[in-house]
C-alpha cells in the first residue's frame, strides 16, 4: 500500500482564492481587513513563519503591519502595544507570534488581546466558547486540518480519531473539533501507556506530539488518514514532522508531508479569521466563521 499524499499548499491557495467575494464585499464598503504581528526576539523560525503569513496577507488583499520588539522586551511595552492595537479600528486581527522570550509571560500577553481581534484563537475566552460548543473563533492548525478532512472526503463520524498532543492551541481544540463532528476521540500524551496500542485503532490519526518522526510505521492502522502537524528542525538544517513519513506512508491510506501539508493551511485559516473579524466588525457575518 502506498498512501495519497494531501497537498496543503495546494488546497491552502484555494481557501485563499474563495475568500475574494468576501474580500470585494469588504473593499467596497471601505473595509480592507487589516492583521497586526507581534514579533518579539530573533527566533529564525518565528521570523520564517511570519514572512509566510506576511506573504499571504498581500496575496489575499489583507494588510498587514509588523511590529518588531528586541528579545530584551519589557513585558509591560508588549501589553502596551496589544492595547494600543485593540483599539485601532484599522486593525480587526492581532497575531503573537510564538515563542516569546522566556522572560515574558506568554499567557498574560495573549489574554490581553481582545477576543474579538483574537485571530489564532489563542484567547482563554475563544476556547471555552469552543468547548462550550459556542461559536467561537478556531485556532488555526486544528481549523486547517478539519479544512483538509472535509476536503479530502474523510469520514469523520463514528470513526476513531487519535490526537497525539494535549496542548492548548492544538491538542485540545483539535480534539473538540473532531468531537463536533461526532468522531470517537482519544487524546495522548507523554504520560499515555501501551501509546501504539491505541494509534494503530486510530481511523484518523493527528500527530502534534513535538517530536520528529516520533510516529513509526507500526504504529499506524493500515489505510488510516495521518494528518502531521508536527515542524522539527533537524541537525542538517531539514525540516521533519512528527511522523516518519517514509515509512509511514508505505502504510496509510492518506497522509500530511511536511512541508507542504498542514503549515500552509494553518497560514491560510489565519487569514480566513482576520477577514472574518473585519466582516464582524462592519456588523456583517462571515462565510469562514466556524461555528462551534
Amino acid at each position: 500500500m502506498s498512501a495519497r499524499i494531501i497537498d496543503g499548499k495546494a488546497l491552502a491557495a484555494e481557501v485563499r482564492a474563495s475568500l475574494k467575494p468576501l474580500m470585494d464585499r469588504l473593499l467596497a464598503r471601505g473595509i480592507r481587513p487589516g492583521l497586526a504581528v507581534i514579533l518579539a526576539g530573533e527566533d529564525s523560525a518565528s521570523r520564517a513563519y511570519v514572512r509566510n503569513k506576511v506573504r499571504a496577507c498581500a496575496e489575499t488583499g489583507v494588510r498587514s503591519e509588523l511590529h518588531e520588539f528586541s528579545g530584551d522586551v519589557a513585558e509591560s511595552a508588549l501589553l502596551e502595544r496589544i492595547d494600543a492595537l485593540n483599539c485601532d479600528r484599522q486593525v480587526h486581527g492581532i497575531l503573537v507570534q510564538l515563542p516569546l522570550p522566556r522572560h515574558v509571560d506568554a499567557s498574560r500577553v495573549l489574554e490581553s488581546v481582545s477576543t474579538a481581534k483574537d485571530v489564532d484563537g489563542f484567547h482563554p475566552h475563544n476556547l471555552g466558547a469552543l468547548a462550550a460548543g459556542r461559536r467561537a473563533i478556531v485556532p488555526c492548525t486544528p481549523a486547517g486540518v478539519m479544512r483538509i478532512l472535509e476536503h479530502e472526503g474523510v469520514p469523520l463520524a463514528g470513526r476513531h480519531a487519535v490526537v497525539l498532543g494535549r496542548s492548548n492551541i492544538v491538542g485540545k481544540p483539535m480534539a473538540l473539533l473532531l468531537l463536533q463532528r461526532d468522531a470517537t476521540v482519544t487524546v495522548c500524551h507523554s504520560r499515555t501507556q501501551r501509546l501504539a496500542d491505541l494509534t494503530r485503532q486510530a481511523d484518523i490519526l493527528v500527530a502534534a506530539a513535538g517530536r520528529a518522526r516520533f510516529v513509526t510505521a507500526d504504529m499506524v492502522r493500515p489505510g488510516a488518514c495521518v494528518i502531521d502537524i508536527g515542524v522539527n528542525r533537524l541537525a542538517d538544517g531539514s525540516l521533519a514532522g512528527d511522523v516518519d513519513f517514509a515509512a509511514a506512508s508505505k502504510v496509510a491510506g492518506l497522509i500530511t508531508p511536511v512541508p507542504g501539508g498542514v503549515g500552509p493551511m494553518t497560514v491560510a485559516m489565519l487569514i480566513c479569521n482576520t477577514v472574518d473579524a473585519a466582516t464582524r466588525s462592519g456588523g456583517g457575518r462571515g462565510q469562514h466563521e466556524s461555528a462551534a
